[in-house]
């Protein structure tokens, strides 16, 4: 009897402090302004941890060929099959936007591009059919 006794009366000094911590501790409130994430690139993940869409900074470089290219920032939206269907490129040159028709098809897409002084839209679809339009 007196081993339930102490039981029941160090649950009831617990349950105390317990009570007692919880009602000290101030109301959780939004801290103002979050803090910035910084990082050198982003990838969102999906449920089975494939990439679906990534924000990258390429680094500037030259080409097998011997072709110059600047820093670059690309937004790519994957679909969840792989294919980079939807991206945005930036860079002190040019800018662009791509999207691409669904997995199986090679030739289906439209390109905005704008380089330097001039822009350009160019559309193609899986025909071969293509149309660029220039101002």
């Amino acid at each position: 009897m007196k081993l339930q006794w102490s039981a029941l009366a160090l649950t009831i000094v617990n349950l105390a402090l317990l009570a007692f911590s919880v009602s000290a501790l101030p109301p959780a409130a939004a801290q103002g302004k979050t803090p910035v994430l910084r990082g050198s690139g982003l990838e969102i993940v999906d449920d089975q941890g494939r990439v679906r869409a990534s924000i990258t900074v390429m680094p500037a470089g030259t080409s097998a060929a011997g072709d110059r290219y600047p820093e670059t920032v690309l937004f790519r939206l994957i679909t969840e099959r792989g294919r980079p269907s939807a991206k945005i490129g930036v860079s002190e040159e040019e800018a662009g936007m791509s999207l691409a028709g669904p997995t199986g098809t090679k030739d289906t897409y439209v390109i905005l591009s704008a380089k330097g002084t001039s822009s350009s839209i160019k559309i193609r679809d899986e025909s071969g059919r293509e149309q660029v339009l220039k101002p």
